[in-house]
């Protein structure tokens, strides 16, 4: 089920690629129109928080969704952030390769290849990755105390995608657009409390097996 969990997650990048590359055209073409001209800032906050955080945060729950919620193989609250963390994991995984190939026709140079890969894919780890996982983790959380309340299943699960595409968007948008010191701070405040909570997500969560049976 793990493995069959990260290969969704591995895959469900290619709709979410040609979703968002769909948006970002959508955006292109209104953004000279009406408030966008006044705001430009508001085309800004679309693509990081809506086209971008919010179609990865919902796919990487639907890869969960599909392929493990009728299994017999969740049974505890805290399968579910597991799960979400491995379809978070599968999708950076094919994302980071993307990225780590896309330079490559612009360089020469084999060591100049070797040396961008690097630095790629460090960047990539301790940010990306880390907060792909991060978010997952916090949205698995919530899909955890979900199930144990079934009648408010659909309001956890709606306040997880909604704060996972919070953070997400913020961490996006700062390192993207905002200026030093809040184009670095904001970025490690995020992940640093996301860390935090996850830590303390998982020690209650576990507590829940004992008087929640999914």
């Amino acid at each position: 089920m793990i493995i069959k969990v990260f290969l969704f997650g591995f895959l469900i990048t290619i709709p979410v690629f040609i979703v968002q590359v769909f948006l970002s055209l959508v955006l292109d073409k209104i953004q000279g129109f009406g408030i966008f001209t006044t705001l430009p800032i508001l085309t800004e906050i679309i693509k990081w928080f809506l086209i971008i955080s919010l179609t990865e945060e919902i796919f990487k729950y639907l890869a969960v969704k599909i392929s493990v919620f009728k299994s017999a193989e969740l049974d505890e609250p805290l399968d579910l952030m597991i799960y979400m963390i491995v379809s978070a994991l599968g999708f950076a995984a094919l994302e980071n390769i993307l990225y780590i190939f896309s330079p490559i026709e612009n360089i020469i140079s084999f060591n100049e290849i070797i040396q961008t890969t690097i630095i790629i894919s460090f960047i990539r780890f301790i940010g990306a990755t880390l907060l792909h996982a991060l978010c997952s983790a916090l949205l698995g959380y919530f899909l955890a105390i979900g199930f144990c309340q079934p009648k408010n299943r659909l309001k956890f699960t709606a306040l997880g995608i909604f704060l996972a595409t919070l953070l997400h968007g913020f961490y996006d948008f700062s390192i993207m657009i905002l200026d030093a010191p809040f184009g670095f701070l904001m970025p490690v405040a995020i992940i640093a409390g996301l860390v935090a909570f996850v830590t303390y997500a998982f020690e209650k969560v576990k507590k829940l097996k004992d008087t929640c049976q999914i």
